[in-house]
């Protein structure tokens, strides 16, 4: 059994303007100062290796808080910039990802393209939602038409044509883990967890604008201070779009949601994909969840020749049905006439979009001051044109020899994990022999898709801001729906390639590494090997191992969702599993909250499987010669190194809550502290039996 662990140097400098993390026994909490305004950062300054040994506080030692060893300074020279809730590698990669993107999009010759094409897609569609003096014009008359249709329903088969007309496809339940919607469903047009060689629509619970479940059931201060807050806010968007009797609106929106979160699965639930394997048949809809008029939810939604539907949460979306078919009509037009208010008012005038983020940034994730125009005009530019944005970003920013190197370091991972499992010493040779067969089913795509996507059917209006988001978001739905009854496309990507991040599609066996991640901290071309490996060959295992962590596993080499695992060698995976979801559950964030080892098991599965992996590889790499010192560091040193400075993260204290609460990742510096499972940590650090990160080796979590 593990003991909780603390953070110990991290705890006192860890969050800036917020309350510190709490180990235990947990130190006096910091005071929540207002934020400052962030000065510029100063830039890390690299050794030859490609690690900023600035960052490093050396006054730690490894073996009692590896995070603040490897982080440290970092941390208390950082400010978070006021108009974020955090600051992580990500986030900074993300900085020069978007400075780039909004070059390409700002480029001149888009405003002068030929009309329809999509580079002038691209000019137009930023250059409408920067046109403040055509949006402030406008005011709230872009919602009338929605809100027109949402004042005319009179029965329930009113209401469920409106209910199922807002749905679109903005949830992933595998590949990008994203459950949530404020729209009552969510679609997700994915492969057949049973049969992989078609297409099935999923619906997956939605209908809360809070983040989570407990916002609306929790009992403690904070969701009751929020949940007061919620209310205020509501009343204050129906007031901006002239709705009068706004606080006994808000009361009855409030209630309703609260209905709703009793439905709601828990993130636990929601990733549990045995228990989220349920198929009905359109006639079933109505039996298993009666309440909604199906018939006239499906045709409204363009489904209505779709004869089977995957139900993500049976039960939630059974208990939302009844909501529909049992509470006044009223409340449910408040409801729906809040919520597209609420999802257009980034594109709305500016009492709108203050309004939304005053909530939404301010009270819910503690970010003082909201990003400046340009940058949301490049994120929601991105979000509707995505590959055609990506097209040309991959031309100015991506050679050919990166996306090479990159594929050959994956191809190391692989080896490395192949190897690995044939040393596994409690796994039969069937198991093996399936896993064996599932890895050499991956594929790995590196940089961007080779074959981009159509844009040509997407209608982008200069000078309508509203709608060409309201547009965008339709031409993303039908582009989705168009998928049911064709083939299924193996190589789809689910991410831009200006994306920072990474993923592992389950059902496909794929990885895809967007060319964005590939930049340092994570991955440069001219870093030492041990420090790549450490960074970006660390999220390659990591991705890899995805396909065999407790999701993963459950999925054959052609993504089906089938059992391949003898009973003895299930009973050990769970069982090692297990102590892994225990090692994380010590770890104590605030004095009143704790990380929760199932929700985040997933992700360290795949930090702990793919570290280990990515060290082999690294090895593999260096093809039987010994690893150089660098500036004081060995090799060994490098490695670990690399990986931390992969989780560098600083949060403000609502945003660190929501990330615990509602995230399926372990925060940063929980995923630092990946390496005490490594028995090559150990030595390389000196780290010796009383030092507070010390397993003993039987404690040490080895799952592949």
């Amino acid at each position: 059994m593990t003991r909780p662990l603390p953070l110990l140097a991290a705890a006192a400098a860890l969050l800036a303007a917020c309350a510190s993390p709490a180990p235990p026994p947990p130190p006096p909490t910091a005071q929540v100062a207002p934020p400052p305004a962030a000065p510029a950062r100063p830039k890390p300054q690299y050794g030859t290796f490609g690690f900023d040994v600035t960052g490093m506080d050396r006054a730690v030692a490894a073996g009692d808080d590896f995070f603040a060893f490897a982080n440290g300074e970092w941390v208390r020279r950082t400010e978070i910039p006021a108009d974020r809730s955090n600051l992580t590698s990500f986030a900074v990669i993300a900085e020069t990802a978007a400075q780039r993107t909004r070059a390409i999009i700002e480029d001149p010759g888009n405003r002068t393209a030929p009309e329809g094409s999509e580079a002038r897609k691209i000019g137009d569609y930023y250059a409408s939602f920067m046109d403040e003096a055509a949006i402030e014009a406008a005011g709230a008359a872009p919602l009338k038409p929605e809100l027109d249709r949402i004042n005319a329903i009179r029965n329930r088969r009113d209401l469920s044509r409106e209910l199922g007309a807002s749905i679109r496809a903005d949830v992933d339940a595998l590949n990008a883990t994203d459950f949530y919607t404020e729209r009552l469903f969510g679609l997700w047009v994915a492969e057949d967890l049973n049969d992989t060689t078609k297409y099935r629509p999923y619906l997956m619970q939605g209908g809360l604008s809070l983040p989570d479940r407990e916002y609306y059931l929790g009992d403690s201060a904070r969701f009751q201070e929020i949940r007061g807050k919620y209310r205020a806010h509501v009343a204050n968007m129906l007031r901006l779009a002239g709705y009068t009797d706004v606080d006994a609106r808000a009361a009855r929106i409030l209630a309703l949601e609260t209905a709703i979160a009793r439905a709601h699965w828990t993130v636990d639930q929601t990733a549990d994909v045995s228990k989220a394997n349920t198929v009905w048949t359109r006639q079933e809809l109505a039996r298993k969840a009666p309440g909604i008029d199906w018939e006239a939810f499906l045709a409204a939604a363009g489904l209505a020749e779709q004869p089977r539907f995957g139900a993500w949460q049976d039960s939630a979306i059974a208990g939302i049905a009844k909501l529909v078919g049992n509470q006044p009509l009223q409340a449910w037009r408040d409801y729906m006439a809040f919520h597209t208010i609420e999802r257009g008012a980034p594109y709305l005038s500016k009492a709108f979009a203050d309004e939304h983020f005053a909530f939404n940034g301010q009270a819910l994730s503690g970010t003082p001051q909201q990003r400046e125009r340009w940058k949301r005009g490049v994120d929601n530019t991105s979000a509707a044109l995505g590959e055609a944005v990506g097209k040309l970003y991959v031309a100015r920013h991506f050679p050919a020899e990166r996306k090479a190197q990159v594929k050959e370091m994956a191809d190391n991972v692989l080896a490395a994990f192949a190897q690995r499992i044939d040393r596994i010493d409690w796994m039969s040779p069937q198991t093996k022999a399936e896993a064996k067969k599932k890895l050499a089913n991956f594929r790995v795509y590196v940089g961007y898709p080779d074959r981009w996507r159509d844009y040509s059917g997407l209608q982008i209006v200069r000078g309508d801001a509203y709608g060409n988001w309201h547009r965008g978001e339709l031409f993303e739905y039908r582009r989705n729906l168009a998928k049911l009854g064709g083939p299924v496309d193996r190589e789809e990507w689910f991410m831009t390639p200006q994306t920072v991040n990474a993923l592992f599609a389950p059902s496909q066996n794929s990885i895809i590494f967007p060319a964005a991640i590939l930049e340092p901290t994570f991955f440069d071309p001219n870093a030492d090997a041990a420090v790549n490996y450490g960074a970006i060959g660390g999220v390659i295992g990591h991705e890899v191992s995805h396909g065999f962590d407790d999701l993963g596993a459950q999925f054959d080499a052609d993504g089906n969702l089938r059992n391949w695992w003898t009973p003895q060698d299930l009973a050990q995976f769970k069982a090692r599993t297990k102590k892994l979801a225990e090692q994380y559950s010590a770890y104590q964030v605030f004095p009143d909250l704790k990380l929760n080892g199932e929700q985040v098991l997933g992700e360290n599965i795949a930090d702990v499987a793919g570290l280990a992996t990515a060290y082999d590889a690294w090895k593999i790499s260096l093809k039987g010669q010994a690893p150089q010192t660098l500036d004081g560091f060995t090799g060994d040193q490098r490695f670990f190194l690399g990986w931390a400075q992969n989780y560098r993260a600083k949060y403000r204290e609502a945003a660190l809550r929501r990330a615990v609460l509602t995230g399926v990742h372990s925060p940063g510096m929980y995923r630092a502290l990946t390496v005490r499972n490594l028995d090559a940590w150990y030595p390389a650090f000196g780290v010796q039996p009383g030092q507070t990160l010390y397993l003993a080796p039987a404690d040490r979590v080895r799952i592949w």
